[in-house]
């Protein structure tokens, strides 16, 4: 998307001015008849929600970028407007280069089938051909540490399990940006250190990152910049401690 004096190539993703809104119904409906029933009689009343409100953000390449703040403060809200899954209300979105979205992981497994079908699957809805699924298959395995349940539905996965496997799938490339959310948050702590070392070498190799994390030691190890996001506004933007310290500090 492209909006007025937007447009320098030196930056991977532009927001200009980003309003993000929800409609809530007022009411609680405890049923779908009651709620169709009374949205055709027109009796349903929405409140408007602005989960964000006029942000704007600019995100140089090879940058590393946080977003902070408690919950309900915006940022997966944002970060899916920047991945594409949401649309604005107001404002626009520019992003240049291929994403990598690690928003909800595992969101495009099919739990019934098994860990090696899904790794198919999912190599498909990322873009990748059979052959080189095939090439990079024990890749993904000894990286998810899933040698063993190959052949177990995904249904019978713990979450971490899942999360391994979705976060070792669509970290194979390295793309141009990557937005995380909250993903390293699952699984136990070598895990943990594994897929950091391997964002750690994806920012080297000038990937762009976008990460979305409530643990602030992870933020200042991982990233340089950061913004935080306080009921959906822009509190504060720039070098990731002095944001931090400034969001410590207001904790």
């Amino acid at each position: 998307m492209m909006g007025n004096g937007m447009g320098n190539e030196d930056y991977a993703i532009e927001v200009k001015d980003v309003t993000i809104r929800f409609n809530m119904a007022t009411e609680k409906i405890d049923n779908l008849k009651e709620y169709v029933i009374k949205l055709i009689k027109k009796e349903l009343i929405f409140q408007e929600f602005l989960a964000v409100k006029n942000v704007s953000v600019k995100i140089k390449k090879g940058e590393a970028w946080a977003l902070i703040g408690a919950n309900g403060s915006g940022k997966s809200t944002l970060l899916k407007a920047i991945s594409g899954i949401l649309k604005p209300y107001k404002g626009d979105i520019l992003v240049r280069g291929e994403v990598a979205p690690l928003i909800e992981l595992g969101a495009g497994f099919d739990s019934n089938l098994t860990a090696r079908e899904n790794i198919y699957l999912n190599g498909t809805v990322l873009g990748h051909s059979k052959k080189y699924m095939d090439e990079h298959f024990d890749e993904i395995v000894d990286f998810a540490e899933l040698h063993d349940f190959l052949d177990t539905p995904i249904k019978n996965f713990s979450s971490g399990m899942t999360a391994r496997l979705g976060f070792s799938v669509a970290t194979l490339v390295e793309p141009d940006i990557l937005i995380c959310d909250e993903i390293l948050s699952v699984g136990d702590y070598l895990f943990q250190k594994k897929c950091m070392e391997r964002m750690d070498r994806m920012l080297r190799g000038k990937t762009t990152l976008l990460f979305v994390s409530h643990n602030i030691g992870t933020v200042r190890m991982l990233c340089d910049h950061a913004m935080w996001l306080d009921h959906g506004c822009a509190r504060m933007s720039g070098e990731v401690n002095e944001v931090c310290d400034a969001y410590m500090k207001m904790m």
